[in-house]
């Protein structure tokens, strides 16, 4: 079995457990209002805005015997860069307000992965850094592949509220591919052993921004409550 198969398997019931959810469920059917669209967004802002320094930092940890991945790590960087934008874009194309998004702070579930991932790179092993990759980036081809049409349909927001979505659905197919590649050339068991244990963590961290989520059906007070 290639790692790329063993770190599926070895974070099944992770990935299960996200994808059980009920608000990605509800997104998966097409049953998302508009605050939690906006509030998915917020919290993408949130991390997406880390994923190119945390990739500087992962490639200026990696040891030489990783001189492949450092590369990898730097085309992947050249292609992420200003994504956080798009998110504002799309905010504020939902009539939300992107400056206040900005200069709000994450939800707790995001904001302790991001420092999870960045004490990650600087105390631990870098190469963990890319059980993120696998985490947000399968998901995000999920949601865009299976939910963006429908929500927009539901939502009846312009194509230009879904540039995140949209382009991330395709763009992350191809991520992934290169991706398992990558994966199937890590021959030394801690850095298999790191990329499973923050795949784990971070589908555990993520699963819970998700649960705070507000559902279609939800009260305006626990909407606004979900933007905090």
């Amino acid at each position: 079995m290639s790692f790329f198969e063993t770190l599926q398997t070895a974070t099944a019931e992770e990935r299960q457990a996200l994808f059980s959810v009920p608000v990605i469920r509800d997104a998966l059917g097409g049953a998302v209002s508009l605050d939690g669209y906006v509030a998915f967004l917020t919290q993408a802002y949130h991390h997406v805005r880390h994923t190119v320094p945390l990739m500087m930092a992962c490639g200026a940890k990696l040891p030489a015997r990783l001189e492949w991945l450092r590369g990898a790590v730097c085309e992947y960087i050249e292609e992420e860069y200003g994504h956080e934008q798009w998110i504002l874009n799309d905010i504020e194309a939902c009539g939300g307000d992107p400056e206040q998004v900005r200069n709000s702070r994450p939800a707790l579930p995001i904001e302790l992965m991001v420092a999870f991932l960045y004490d990650l790179i600087a105390r631990d092993n870098p190469v963990g850094l890319f059980g993120m990759v696998n985490v947000l980036e399968g998901t995000s081809v999920a949601l865009a592949t299976h939910a963006a049409g429908s929500i927009r349909q539901t939502l009846s927001l312009p194509p230009t509220a879904f540039s995140y979505l949209n382009s991330h659905g395709a763009l992350d197919q191809e991520h992934m591919a290169t991706y398992r590649t990558l994966m199937d050339r890590l021959d030394q068991p801690q850095d298999q052993q790191a990329v499973i244990h923050s795949a784990k963590v971070v589908y555990h961290l993520y699963s819970d921004m998700f649960r705070g989520l507000p559902r279609a059906q939800n009260e305006a007070g626990e909407v606004r409550h979900a933007h905090l």
